[in-house]
């Protein structure tokens, strides 16, 4: 995890690197300042799988939410790596959490590993903010929905978009992008009718 790595673009797994993410985590805190600079080339595809993993739990969906939208924004702006500011990136975080995080994310991707490979050759920079504008849709929604579990569903998506982004996959990228353009077209359609049946049962006041 070190950028004189060879190849560490190519060879990257992203199980692998948070495994010694929890591994080489200080004792009792760390930060996204301290997460950051472990992360260096990776930095936007493991941190929006990051925050997808926490996202997809009850209760820090909200600020798991904000903290997406912010790095999409930031890809789509271009930049070459995500950045917080310094009362955020400096905030301690329990490590307790990260090994959570860790613990029930590791098994999975093990398993979806095993069939992701780079295919579909497409740029980074060509790719990155369509990535990021259907993050951050995906993020809003995941913030501005207000039903118990209604998280999990955008929250895996941008899981599987990320470890897509990360891994080169343009056949998965393309799938998980259209699954998010899919499910925010029909959370507008149900939108759409909810407003239009409001008007209807307004009538009969």
């Amino acid at each position: 995890m070190t950028p004189s790595r060879p190849d560490a673009r190519t060879l990257i797994r992203a199980s692998v690197i948070l495994q010694e993410l929890h591994d080489e985590a200080p004792v009792d805190h760390f930060s996204l300042g301290w997460l950051m600079g472990r992360l260096h080339q990776h930095s936007f595809g493991l941190i929006m799988l990051l925050l997808a993993v926490v996202a997809a739990a009850p209760g820090v969906c909200t600020l798991a939410g904000l903290l997406l939208m912010m790095v999409a924004f930031q890809m789509i702006a271009g930049r070459p790596a995500p950045v917080f500011p310094r009362r955020i990136a400096d905030f301690g975080l329990p490590t307790r959490h990260l090994g959570t995080v860790v613990r029930h994310a590791i098994p999975a991707l093990r398993y979806l590993e095993k069939t992701i490979h780079p295919r579909w050759p497409t740029s980074r920079e060509a790719t990155k903010r369509v990535v990021g504008i259907v993050v951050m849709l995906l993020s809003a929604r995941l913030i501005l929905t207000p039903i118990p579990l209604s998280n999990v569903v955008p929250a895996v998506m941008i899981a599987l978009i990320s470890l897509a982004y990360l891994e080169e996959d343009g056949l998965l990228l393309s799938i998980g992008l259209l699954a998010g353009c899919v499910l925010l077209a029909v959370d507008l359609g149900l939108l759409c009718e909810t407003v239009l049946g409001t008007k209807q049962i307004s009538r009969f006041w």
